[in-house]
């Protein structure tokens, strides 16, 4: 009798510690739900019962009612978007492209993207407008002036996309195009150009070579014609009478020259002079 009246006697307080035990662990479990932690970078959108609430709950943490409110997490940070598209140069030709996005979610409009778009919001909104805004800017350009001008086509992007998305909250930062790829056909039509060029670039080169040699040759003989010109010029300058006398006796050898006489009859100085 006696054991059984002092299990009697335990039995409620073993009942009173189990249910203290049940509401600790229900109160942690209600305690661990009304605690919400938003990392850096980040905000939190509170959806209470199914409706999403406006404004947003900052980095930190933040107390919401357990099992009615739930937070969704919204990346604020710089994201990265790559995407592959295909789109038709100013010439028709296919250019296909491979891009990188850098974004950002605005902070204050998270909760209106959230509602209005869900958490999918690149592949509803970014995706979608980058492959319009880049179809129609390479429709501005030839296929090879699309080589030459990616620096602008980055730009136009820039300010094409963030012309589209800024209202909605989204925001782009960057936009590096990473290649651009073109068909068989076109690739060896532009290496058959270059090699045209560099032919005709060369036959120039030739061709101007050419006309300098031959520039430099004519300058040279005008050089030495006119050095020519103005030495003889300078020798009879110097050549007076006088000077032409002195140099005929300097080569006289002392016998008189022969002359012509009247007639025909030819007279011998040089035999008169002996008589």
């Amino acid at each position: 009798m006696d054991n059984v009246t002092e299990l009697k006697q335990k039995n409620p307080k073993i009942k009173k510690y189990i249910i203290l035990g049940v509401i600790a662990v229900l109160a942690v479990v209600i305690a661990f739900n009304a605690i919400v932690v938003v990392d850096a970078g980040h905000t939190g959108v509170v959806v209470t019962m199914g409706k999403v609430n406006e404004g947003v709950l900052q980095e930190g943490i933040h107390m919401k009612i357990p099992f009615v409110q739930n937070v969704v997490m919204i990346d604020n940070r710089i994201q990265k978007l790559e995407v592959q598209t295909e789109a038709f140069s100013k010439d028709l030709q296919s250019v296909d492209t491979t891009l990188a996005i850098n974004y950002r979610v605005d902070t204050a409009k998270s909760y209106s993207i959230y509602k209005n778009i869900g958490a999918n919001y690149e592949d509803v909104l970014v995706t979608p407008a980058v492959n319009e805004v880049l179809k129609a800017i390479t429709a501005t350009y030839t296929a090879e002036e699309t080589v030459t001008n990616r620096a602008l086509i980055s730009d136009g992007l820039v300010t094409g996309l963030n012309e589209k998305l800024n209202s909605i909250g989204l925001y782009v930062t960057d936009v590096n195009i990473i290649d651009f790829d073109f068909s068989e056909a076109f690739i060896a039509a532009i290496e058959e150009k270059q090699v045209a060029q560099q032919q005709l670039l060369k036959a120039e080169t030739e061709k101007k070579t050419a006309i300098t040699n031959a520039e430099a040759d004519a300058e040279a003989a005008k050089v030495r014609a006119e050095g020519e010109a103005e030495a003889n010029d300078t020798l009879a300058k110097s050549l007076t009478s006088e000077v032409l006398e002195n140099k005929k006796i300097e080569k006289w050898n002392g016998e008189l020259p022969r002359v012509s006489g009247s007639g025909g009859t030819i007279i011998d100085l040089g035999e008169l002079d002996k008589e």
